[in-house]
């Protein structure tokens, strides 16, 4: 038995709580998986682990047993990535997640300044306004928008910062008007936008000097993915905010028509997210270093 296959592949069945999510995020046969944890239990004399049909959870033995593997593993990789980084570039699978319009708009277009850098990684880009559970998926580090990181789990480095922009199309102007304070919304049809974690539809928020104005609206529709949401405005279904970075090519082609624009809304922090747990190898490190800079200086999100 190889000791520390054994486990890593234990660590990742605890992170995962299921052997076919670990075997996948592995890319291992589910029985290599399967094999290799009860040769760890046998070796140890011990449980690790409760099996059912449906769930897997840690047994207290385990949970210990589990603590120590994630030491010794960052440690040995710590040594590795110390010897490997005096003469190798950081190579290997490496997992990340952004949101559709980020990743598409700012995210790919750069790849390739990334690739030349770090040629040996292989990049696996998840892109998806949905938040996933790092852990549980096996995504090494995820790219978020959010105003409040709830997951205490994570750690996480800000990088940008994402502006809004309240915008119409034409034959929607042309059709109800133009409104001039943010309390006129009510009396338009605006486009909702709602979290696809919790369902919540966010409120839209307008400042101007000292004067603060906060709504709910309610709408004929609400979207849960960027893409979707700019195509609804482009259709003339009501007004929308979005982020400018997305807006900025459809305003300057007069496609979209700015509204309230003396006004500004509440920015959003990006931050590049990533398990408590998990040691931070070469190639995270240099992917979200390379992030930082890409995003911190990328004029559409100062």
């Amino acid at each position: 038995m190889n000791k520390l296959l054994a486990m890593e592949v234990f660590v990742q069945v605890v992170d995962a709580g299921s052997f076919t999510r670990a075997a996948d995020n592995m890319q291992l046969p589910k029985a290599t998986v399967s094999t290799l944890v009860q040769s760890l239990e046998k070796a140890l004399r011990v449980k690790l682990l409760n099996r059912t049909t449906r769930h897997v959870r840690v047994t207290a033995e385990g949970a210990a047993y589990y603590a120590r593997c994630v030491r010794i593993l960052a440690d040995v990789r710590d040594a590795d990535d110390g010897v490997a980084s005096s003469h190798l570039s950081p190579s290997g699978r490496l997992r990340v997640d952004a949101p559709t319009g980020l990743a598409s708009e700012i995210i790919i277009p750069a790849l390739p300044t990334f690739f030349a850098r770090y040629p040996d990684i292989r990049l696996e880009l998840g892109c998806s306004d949905r938040p996933i559970d790092l852990i549980e998926e096996g995504v090494d580090c995820a790219i978020r928008g959010d105003r409040q990181l709830a997951d205490s789990t994570l750690i996480a480095r800000r990088v940008g910062t994402m502006r809004y922009a309240t915008c119409a199309s034409p034959d929607y102007l042309a059709r109800h008007g133009r409104p001039t304070h943010p309390n006129d919304l009510s009396g338009h049809r605006c486009v909702n936008y709602f979290s696809a974690r919790t369902g919540r539809m966010f409120d839209w928020n307008f400042s101007r000097g000292d004067e603060r104005v906060q709504v709910s609206l309610d709408s004929p529709v609400a979207l849960n993915d960027s893409y979707a949401y700019t195509a609804a405005g482009l259709s003339g279904l009501g007004i929308v905010q979005m982020a400018t970075f997305l807006m900025a090519p459809m305003i300057a082609d007069g496609r979209l028509v700015p509204v309230l624009d003396d006004w500004t809304s509440d920015p959003m922090p990006i931050h590049v997210v990533y398990p408590l747990n998990r040691h931070l190898s070469a190639k995270i490190r240099a992917f979200v270093d390379w992030t930082e800079q890409l995003l911190s200086t990328h004029p559409a999100l100062p």
